[in-house]
């Protein structure tokens, strides 16, 4: 992330080929290698999607609840609430993961499936709160479904359920994408964060800040608690949980005009901030579970 900050600085990329290469070739591979590669136990998934919808709903009434007790504008509340329930799951998340859990695939694994969750909540709740009144249903069911890493998603399990091989020629390309993937991803969250610009400091960045990496993690260890998750997949899941914002906050809030600065600031800080919070949280799971 570093030299993606110094270099950009230097050289002043032209990102949006970076990011469309990233979207739609290296996580897309990186997405169905993993699931391809992965030994699931197919009776935790059931377990998995309640834990999902458990912490995401803490979340969404957590940002609801401090909007409200913050008294904040619309676009003000629709920063806060998708800061606090959306993280960034992909080019920060799915490197820390692969870093922790190279040696057991599943740490990985779990880790694309919440890549996919987030990127579906993305595109409903967190487009919702920016947009409600001008984005129909079906216009965001299409860009949920214009996303490769669905796609990816789907052909992983596919195979993998199937048991069908991959040749070499088929197999080989897609390890070396999937491995770029993680240092292309970093070093372009890096080059985004060089482009922020720091006018002003909001009292809402503080809130979001806390509740993104303070008490989502405290969520997440309540709820992996209650229903007696434990091992690999408790360790994939709190780490998960201590993920700084995702940087699709940023992007759709620009898209659409609302509180972009707002937005980028709060990405900035929780991200930079999170170097902290994810290396306690990693040290933590590691212990418990």
């Amino acid at each position: 992330m570093t030299i993606g900050v110094l270099l950009q600085k230097k050289f002043n990329f032209q990102l949006t080929p970076i990011v469309k290469l990233i979207t739609y070739c290296f996580m897309p591979a990186a997405v169905f290698l993993n699931i391809y590669q992965a030994e699931f136990d197919y009776g935790l998934l059931g377990q998995l999607l309640l834990y999902l919808f458990l912490f995401t709903c803490s979340t969404i009434l957590l940002g609801n609840f401090l909007s409200k007790l913050l008294n904040l504008k619309r676009q003000e509340s629709a920063a806060l609430k998708n800061s606090i329930s959306l993280m960034n799951s992909g080019n920060y998340g799915l490197p820390v993961s692969q870093l922790i859990f190279s040696a057991n695939p599943l740490g990985v694994s779990i880790q694309i499936i919440m890549i996919v969750f987030q990127n579906l909540l993305t595109y409903t709740y967190g487009l919702y709160n920016l947009v409600s009144a001008s984005k129909s249903a079906v216009d965001i069911l299409k860009a949920i479904f214009r996303l490769p890493i669905v796609h990816a998603l789907l052909f992983g399990i596919i195979f993998q359920f199937f048991d069908i091989p991959l040749p070499n020629f088929a197999l080989v390309p897609l390890e070396q994408l999937a491995n770029a993937f993680f240092a292309l991803a970093l070093f372009l969250l890096g080059a985004q964060l060089a482009h922020i610009n720091i006018k002003s400091f909001h009292s809402v960045i503080v809130w979001s800040i806390l509740g993104r990496l303070v008490v989502g993690p405290v969520f997440a260890f309540l709820i992996i608690f209650i229903l007696g998750i434990d091992g690999v997949m408790a360790q994939s899941l709190l780490i998960a949980s201590s993920f700084p914002t995702s940087r699709n906050t940023a992007t759709i809030a620009l898209d659409n005009q609302v509180a972009p600065e707002l937005h980028a600031q709060i990405v900035l800080y929780s991200t930079v901030l999170s170097g902290i919070t994810v290396t306690i949280v990693i040290y933590v799971a590691m212990i418990l579970f």
